[in-house]
């Protein structure tokens, strides 16, 4: 039998290993899509059906998933082992007293996000009684090039990073979506100055968003924060110092950690 961790070659096609089937499973479910039927689940990782569902009882077995039904959802074991990635045991636990601040001071949602690619993942979200159903979920991503907690952390950031995450078609989410590189970048280099990043319906018509950059002890950008919600609440010019402080704050407490 081949290692999970290799790939082997029979009659010259390249066959999946265990661990590569299991993530063609897991990559399968996304924020829309948190449970699947075994049909759905063989479209959606494009795995034989006999493969997918040897593949998934073997998951269920080690708690990579679960079926309390008819439907595949991912397990509680997964959900264990994440709470030990560092960038959430140690920046979302510096940073979550000061998001719960923010949110206190604002009431409106707050998220922690990091950069990734070219995309921002959402570390943490708090949204309180106001519903927020277009926000990103937690461990979901957004474009870094219209968002503001991506436009907060690429001001910052080496220019490689900035050439990546504009590389490529940017795609318009509203008619208000800046899609020129160059217009972004001007976006971006008026940041600093300011002291944070704004998105005005970029994402969302109706909803704005302001964020500030979190910093390393070596004062690297490493992640940013945010304040969301309707246009007519949010305004950068009164949203834009709480949410500084409360990135200063948090990145004083990150780097004390570190």
């Amino acid at each position: 039998m081949a290692s999970p961790i290799q790939r082997d070659t029979r009659d010259g096609v390249e066959v999946a290993g265990g661990l590569d089937r299991a993530a063609a499973i897991l990559d399968a479910f996304d924020a829309t899509h948190r449970e699947l039927t075994l049909a759905s689940l063989v479209r959606r990782c494009g795995l034989p059906r006999s493969t997918t569902h040897r593949t998934a009882d073997r998951m269920l077995r080690l708690g990579w998933l679960d079926k309390p039904d008819d439907r595949y959802r991912i397990g509680q074991r997964l959900f264990e082992l994440s709470g030990l990635v560092p960038l959430r045991h140690e920046l979302r636990e510096a940073v979550l007293p000061f998001l719960h601040d923010l949110h206190a001071a604002v009431k409106v949602a707050v998220q922690l996000g990091v950069l990734h690619g070219t995309e921002v993942l959402v570390v943490e979200k708090i949204t309180g009684h106001r519903p927020m159903p277009m926000l990103s979920q937690v461990g979901g991503t957004i474009p870094a090039y219209c968002s503001a907690l991506g436009r907060a952390i690429l001001a910052w950031s080496p220019a490689e990073a900035v050439d990546t995450a504009l590389s490529g078609a940017l795609a318009a989410r509203t008619p208000r979506t800046l899609t020129d590189p160059d217009a972004v970048r001007r976006e971006l280099a008026a940041i600093p100055d300011r002291g944070w990043a704004v998105e005005r319906e970029e994402g969302n018509i109706g909803v704005t968003c302001v964020a500030a950059p979190v910093f390393g002890p070596l004062g690297e950008v490493v992640a940013a924060l945010s304040v969301t919600g309707p246009s007519a609440a949010v305004r950068s010019e009164r949203a834009g110092p709480p949410v500084q402080l409360a990135a200063a704050a948090a990145s004083r407490a990150y780097s004390s950690r570190r």
